[in-house]
């Protein structure tokens, strides 16, 4: 009986060493493998975990997974590794035989800033021989199903290979719009000139795509299939002027107006110097819709660059010497130019005393700190004012936009006079009690002018634009020392006011 159990005992025992060593056949046997584990692919990274991306690099992110379950593993580290030198030495032509100068230029994917990092892949599969029979037989059994390798592009060096070729085309400089008038008084315009910038920013993103697309087309393929050698054409982006055509002819400004012109033929050099600067400084003046002109701008900016010179200016309804005589004539001529476009007056204020070149109500006087001549531009569009000084003659041009059929007159009617008052200046030698007539006196005026606006030819409406009132030159008259003492003047004093000229 005793032999009996031992005997059975030797033979479980054997069993259980039987089974040991089948088992750990088994193990050494699984862990030994040299092939891939089944259902295992090579795949694209879908997020920049662990890769280090900078702001300038773009993951590229793929579906696409390649099958290496049952390969050798050796073929499968090949496979990386080849599938990563494919992939970086790819030529890819970018064509820029469209542009001025352009040609074609070959660069590989790694130069231009694309690389392959299957460093993890590889450590995953070089796991499968390291430690122990037991190690590497838990390994195999919890081998992931997907191998990730991850695709990075550089912008940064995507662009500047492509501006070491093709750079030059961003040199150029866009050219404003412009607007001419020519010698018949028609509005000319020319078109701006864009500039071309080389849109790197569009150009990789097309990059982008175009390899993702190979890969999506071919990563499954195997090996063999490969990816072919890509061409992507140059992407420019126009750059624009500040100054485009639509903006320019959006100003509205159509066509010549009205042009209004007086004469200086008898002015002196001084004078006509004055208006022919105030008038430069004037020309191509642009108003735009709702802007009101304001004249003392022009003054200061005409006696900062030209200066101005000696002409008779007006003190106190006086005519005598001065600086800047003359300037008032421009104000005025604009002035009825501004009335027979039927322009809004913001300040207006006549001469005191008649002036030759316009008739009564016509004119527009200026004097510093005292007489502004102001006009709001209520056309909707832009105005342009020019000028033309030639032969003696003043003549402003408005350019803008006006309906069709709509026109304006002006009317100017005196409906009173103003006595001359009477003034005495001592002279010697005159006996108290006798007077000499020096200069005889001049009547004012009392004037009012209309603006009539048609409509189609008809009258539309007739409105009072100004009540104007000029002073009366006072009869001079010479009296003894004594008498005119005695007398004082006949005239309270005035506060000073020069006219058509300015201070010194």
């Amino acid at each position: 009986m005793k032999r009996s159990r031992l005997h059975l005992k030797w033979i479980i025992a054997a069993a259980f060493l039987l089974l040991l060593s089948v088992g750990v056949g088994l193990v050494w046997t699984y862990a030994s493998q040299k092939t891939m584990p089944k259902q295992v692919s090579i795949v694209l990274a879908k997020d920049g975990s662990g890769a280090g991306l900078s702001k300038q690099q773009v993951l590229m992110k793929s579906d696409a997974a390649l099958a290496i379950g049952g390969m050798r593993d050796e073929e499968a580290l090949q496979l990386l590794v080849s599938r990563k030198q494919a992939l970086e030495q790819l030529a890819v032509t970018i064509d820029g035989s469209k542009v001025k100068s352009g040609g074609k230029r070959s660069w590989t994917l790694a130069e231009l800033g694309l690389s392959v990092n299957i460093t993890g892949a590889k450590q995953v599969v070089e796991g499968l021989k390291k430690g122990s029979v037991w190690e590497r037989a838990r390994y195999r059994w919890a081998f992931p199903k997907r191998l990730e390798i991850t695709i990075v592009f550089d912008r940064a060096q995507f662009a500047k290979r492509v501006l070491s070729q093709w750079g030059y085309l961003n040199t150029g400089q866009p050219v404003n719009a412009k607007r001419t008038i020519n010698s018949r008084d028609e509005v000319v315009y020319w078109p701006q000139k864009d500039a071309f910038r080389l849109d790197t920013d569009k150009m990789f993103a097309t990059a982008v795509a175009g390899v993702q697309k190979a890969l999506g087309d071919s990563w499954e393929a195997g090996e063999k299939a490969g990816i072919k050698p890509m061409s992507w054409p140059i992407l420019l982006k126009a750059v624009h002027p500040a100054v485009t055509l639509d903006r320019l002819k959006a100003e509205g400004v159509d066509r010549m107006l009205v042009s209004f012109s007086t004469e200086f033929a008898t002015s002196g050099v001084g004078r006509a110097y004055n208006v022919t600067m105030t008038a430069r400084t004037l020309n191509d003046w642009d108003l735009a819709p709702g802007e009101v002109f304001d004249y003392s701008t022009v003054i200061k900016e005409t006696s900062k660059q030209y200066g101005y010179r000696q002409a008779p200016v007006i003190l106190n309804g006086e005519f005598v010497p001065g600086i800047g005589g003359g300037i008032c004539q421009v104000s005025s001529t604009l002035y009825n130019a501004a009335l027979l476009v039927g322009l809004d007056m913001v300040e207006r204020r006549n001469h005191s005393l008649p002036v030759a070149y316009l008739p009564l109500g016509r004119d527009a006087t200026f004097a510093d700190d005292a007489i502004n001549f102001r006009f709001k531009n209520t056309t909707g569009k832009h105005l342009l004012i020019r000028t033309v000084v030639q032969g003696r003659k003043l003549t402003v041009k408005l350019f803008g936009t006006l309906p069709k059929g709509v026109s304006y007159s002006i009317e100017s009617k005196t409906i009173g006079t103003v006595v001359p008052p009477m003034k005495e200046i001592a002279r010697a030698g005159l006996s108290r009690g006798e007077r000499q007539l020096v200069a005889e006196g001049k009547p004012g005026y009392v004037v009012e002018t209309y603006r009539i606006k048609k409509v189609g030819g008809k009258q539309a409406s007739r409105e009072l634009i100004s009540r104007d009132v000029y002073k009366a030159q006072p009869a001079i008259y010479a009296v003894s020392p004594e008498q005119a003492k005695l007398h004082g003047s006949r005239l309270g004093k005035e506060k000073p006011l020069l006219e058509d000229g300015v201070g010194q």
